[in-house]
């Protein structure tokens, strides 16, 4: 099932996706459906946080010339750099160059806390698109990456979640204006989505709508103001943002 957060006439509404037709779903539903095209797709959820891996595709590392690592290597970008399906991607004043990071996110359903590995998808509500929009420059300069990875509209998120979904073999894909440029699956992951639950929530609570960003394969590289960037994951759908630039 595909949930999605969309906004139409002013209210913003939680639906249920099919055939291109969404069906509001809740209490407080507005007491009609919508085409897809009648409304804006929003974040598929409200984040607190989200808690990002780094160096989690095998392909990624190989290209890296890097061991795999032996525990996840985790760090956060905040709720603030969330946007949703065809927002804008607001490329800094402060780096030359911004990368994209094709990654499946996983949104969290229930709150989690040193949940064991055979809990763990009982947590999870489901998967989504994700774009890891790093600094590039910055992270090299700064050896950590807050800065590189923490700026406003920084993480696209759509455009829905896919809430049955085996995430243990699915395509995924990166294409920049219609170029391919990352293609890996999900099986290539050094730690799964469920191994990933289990780890983060031994470290931090996460709470319903919390993202957790899986990792990015083989294939990363810059955009610039103009470029249109693309997430396909199998079974999930297509995360369309475009690059502007700051000064506009």
């Amino acid at each position: 099932m595909k949930l999605a957060r969309f906004k139409a006439h002013g209210l913003i509404c939680i639906g249920r996706i099919e055939d291109a037709v969404i069906h509001p779903v809740g209490p407080e539903a507005p007491p009609r459906e919508y085409a897809l095209e009648e409304v804006q797709l929003l974040p598929p959820s409200e984040p607190t946080k989200i808690v990002a891996v780094g160096l989690n595709y095998r392909d990624h590392a190989q290209e890296l010339g890097l061991a795999i690592p032996e525990e996840p290597l985790i760090f956060m970008k905040p709720s603030s750099s969330v946007i949703g399906p065809g927002d804008p991607i607001v490329i800094p004043p402060q780096s030359v160059r911004v990368d994209f990071e094709a990654e499946l996110g996983i949104v969290i359903g229930r709150t989690a806390y040193r949940v064991s590995l055979e809990n763990a998808s009982d947590h999870i509500l489901g998967f989504t698109c994700l774009n890891d929009v790093t600094a590039r420059d910055l992270q090299s300069k700064d050896g950590q990456w807050t800065r590189a990875k923490s700026f406003d509209t920084f993480c696209p998120v759509g455009p829905w979640v896919e809430t049955q979904i085996d995430p243990s073999g699915l395509q995924i894909e990166l294409y920049l204006n219609g170029e391919l440029k990352q293609k890996s699956r999900t099986s290539n992951l050094i730690f799964d989505p469920f191994r990933l639950v289990e780890f983060i929530s031994g470290i931090m609570t996460l709470f319903p709508g919390d993202i957790i960003a899986t990792g990015t394969p083989s294939g990363i590289g810059p955009m610039v103001a103009g470029d249109t960037v693309e997430v396909r994951i199998e079974g999930i759908g297509s995360l369309i943002n475009k690059a502007v630039s700051a000064l506009l």
